[in-house]
């Protein structure tokens, strides 16, 4: 899975640990927990944008074009969504975690997908306010400031695919907002990132860079 090989280093002993006094080790453990969570978050916002790029390009197709219509389960529907995007192994393993009973349409699985973005960046931001750290006390409280803006983004966008009976999600003026919104909130993301510096992690520099190679990737894809 993309995902298990983006973070299989991450596990791994630090030696120097052994160096340092219990409440150094604490604080390590804690700030790896910080940047793996923010790295996740990011993750998974960038598989749902991929996937909204994705709806993009099958809006311009015919209904009886759409390859989603001949899909007969929930895992082929959601294997078709994802087998176009850059990483089709995170993408099926995060939306199929859904459980989905009935097969969805694509415009439904992108709005479940966005409705675990939400849950899982509200437990992140719990998890910052739990955090009592006094040298990274402002980078964490700039933070939950910054994540509080991204979910008011993500809310946005979920708030935009709410319709009544018949009429459609999404629409190519509902779609350049939530695209608008959804880049937004990563760049809220990227701010925490930047901020997190301060806290002195030897594991920031590969996380940005692995960050910035996913979304030079989807900049890519997304300008198809």
């Amino acid at each position: 899975m993309e995902s298990i090989k983006l973070f299989r280093d991450y596990g791994k002993v630090n030696p120097h640990l052994e160096d340092q006094s219990p409440h150094q080790q604490h604080s390590a453990s804690k700030r790896r927990i910080l940047i793996f969570s923010v790295s996740s978050i990011l993750l998974l916002t960038l598989i749902i944008c991929i996937a909204l790029a994705t709806l993009i390009h099958e809006s311009n197709s015919e209904p009886d074009e759409s390859p989603y219509l001949s899909s007969s389960s929930p895992a082929e529907s959601i294997k078709t969504v994802c087998d176009v995007t850059l990483y089709p192994s995170s993408c099926f393993t995060s939306i199929s975690s859904l459980n989905i009973s009935t097969k969805p349409d694509p415009e439904v699985i992108f709005k479940l997908s966005l409705q675990v973005s939400i849950a899982e960046l509200k437990n992140l931001s719990s998890l910052l306010s739990s955090f009592n750290d006094v040298n990274s006390q402002a980078a964490l409280k700039d933070c939950v400031s910054q994540f509080d803006d991204s979910l008011s983004k993500l809310n946005d966008s979920l708030s935009a695919m709410e319709v009544g009976p018949g009429e459609k999600m999404l629409n190519l003026e509902k779609v350049n907002d939530i695209r608008t919104w959804i880049s937004a909130a990563m760049t809220d993301q990227d701010t925490c990132i930047d901020g997190l510096e301060e806290m002195g992690s030897k594991f920031l520099d590969e996380i940005k860079a692995k960050i910035e190679r996913f979304s030079f990737l989807f900049d890519a894809k997304s300008a198809v």
